[in-house]
């Protein structure tokens, strides 16, 4: 039985315990496409507790090199590292026991060849226990997502704004306003996915690029600003929690965690100043 990690406050934050619940599968993933059931819900995840909370809620758990601005506050996703993603995506694995857990290779550690590509997917895979891994590219990273499925390691793609191209691109706004730009992209999801891809990321495209892909890809589509009628959604969990105040326009927050952690702050720096923290019943009383 696989197990899961709950919170434990008589001895350690994080002990082992059986979930009744079977992890999903890369193949159930895939097979999702077309049966008319809910769409997948993908979010992402970078610690052990995150992904506690998030795991019984979610199909898929992406350990995103967004992680390089949301936990290490990079500039960008570039300084990402494999051995940064490997420990991330060791924790969310150890955190989670029903979500397909999928890790983002970092930029430089795929694109040179797809020997180079499999020696990375493998590390990673090997270090973490997750099932799949995602890269971004359109029609020149089809080989590499097809070497990498015939040799056993399942993949997710990732088109139209892919941060790792941030400089390339110019900036992180919507992409596939030109007709040339539009065909280019629905062009490459349709190669990624003909290339074994199990899953297909769709960012920052405008509306009608998500909705015709959806349509022409054998393999599940997860938008991220794309449109409601991809097959799943993704969001970064940061965001989505209101912990930035700055966010993409396709971000919808659901709560203001960090209005709230910062008031929570606030109060206990107020009662550590006025002295009533700790009081009674946090300090331990010598026995009689």
């Amino acid at each position: 039985m696989s197990t899961t990690f709950t919170i434990d406050t008589a001895t350690s934050r994080a002990n082992p315990t059986p979930a009744p619940m079977k992890r999903l599968t890369v193949p159930a993933i895939r097979a999702s496409k077309g049966k008319g059931g809910d769409p997948l819900v993908m979010l992402t995840a970078y610690t052990v507790r995150t992904a506690q909370l998030l795991d019984p809620h979610c199909d898929m758990l992406l350990v995103g090199d967004s992680l390089g601005q949301v936990v290490y506050g990079l500039p960008s996703t570039i300084p990402v590292t494999l051995e940064m993603m490997a420990a991330h995506g060791a924790a969310v694995v150890r955190g989670s026991y029903h979500a397909v857990v999928v890790i983002d290779m970092p930029f430089g550690s795929y694109e040179a060849s797809p020997e180079k590509a499999f020696e990375s997917a493998a590390y990673l895979l090997k270090q973490t226990g997750a099932a799949a891994v995602k890269l971004e590219g359109g029609t020149a990273m089809a080989p590499t997502v097809r070497f990498l499925s015939e040799r056993g390691i399942p993949v997710v793609g990732h088109v139209g704004l892919t941060p790792q191209a941030v400089n390339a691109l110019g900036g992180y706004g919507a992409r596939g306003r030109s007709a040339a730009e539009s065909e280019k992209i629905v062009a490459d999801g349709v190669a990624i996915a003909e290339a074994g891809a199990f899953a297909l990321v769709i960012e920052g495209v405008v509306e009608p690029i998500a909705i015709e892909l959806t349509r022409k890809v054998g393999c599940p589509t997860i938008g991220i600003g794309a449109s409601v009628q991809c097959d799943g959604q993704v969001l970064v969990t940061e965001d989505m929690l209101g912990l930035f105040e700055r966010t993409a326009r396709f971000v919808k927050k659901y709560d203001d965690l960090g209005g709230r952690i910062s008031a929570a702050a606030a109060n206990y720096a107020a009662e550590v100043r006025s002295r009533a923290f700790p009081g009674a019943e946090q300090i331990y009383a010598p026995k009689d």
